[in-house]
């Protein structure tokens, strides 16, 4: 724990949604424990990793950089998307608190703006989640679903009419861009 009247260290990744995220977790903090805060940015194996996360380790390539961050007492807490967690819990660390969440459904970013159902048939949507492609498939036999990785504006970028408004954060290659007619988002 941080020294008596030291800032408060908060780990976080470094993606823009996730240090988003923690701001505002971190600010609640701050205000209830009357503590100034740092955050702390920690590289995890699933922003250095590419391929499907399924054949990294799931969803624990994103949460355990931050738990060893909190093992080493490199920081205070850690605040992470509750969708990466592992269910098992760790012994030595516990989930302190789960903030509200904002929006609970997801969102289809799709060229021209079509709804699901508006898609032509064969279409090929992204998504980085297991569920996600599951509801997709179910809904839309029909439809190609795809495994993408990457941040917002990086899945963003790769929707057909999309390119140029996602590129201030995209990191997707010049390949990659424009080629789903849409991707699902949290």
């Amino acid at each position: 724990m941080s020294p008596s009247g030291a800032a408060l260290r908060v780990g976080t990744r470094a993606s823009r949604l996730a240090l988003k995220q923690t701001g505002t977790t971190a600010d609640a903090l701050s205000d209830l424990a009357g503590q100034e805060y740092e955050l702390v940015t920690i590289r995890s194996e699933g922003d250095v990793l590419t391929g499907p996360l399924s054949q990294m380790g799931g969803t624990g390539v994103f949460a355990t950089a931050l738990r060893q961050a909190l093992f080493d007492e490199r920081v205070d807490v850690a605040v992470h998307s509750m969708k990466d967690l592992p269910s098992k819990d760790l012994e030595g660390l516990s989930i302190a608190a789960v903030p509200v969440r904002e929006e609970v459904r997801d969102a289809l970013c799709a060229a021209e703006g079509m709804m699901l159902e508006e898609l032509p048939e064969g279409a090929t949507i992204g998504t980085g989640s297991p569920r996600r492609a599951a509801q997709l498939r179910a809904a839309r036999p029909d439809l190609n679903v795809v495994d993408i990785r990457g941040n917002v504006g990086t899945r963003l970028a790769r929707v057909r009419g999309f390119e140029e408004a996602a590129e201030a954060s995209s990191q997707a290659p010049d390949a990659a861009r424009g080629d789903l007619d849409a991707v699902v988002l949290a």
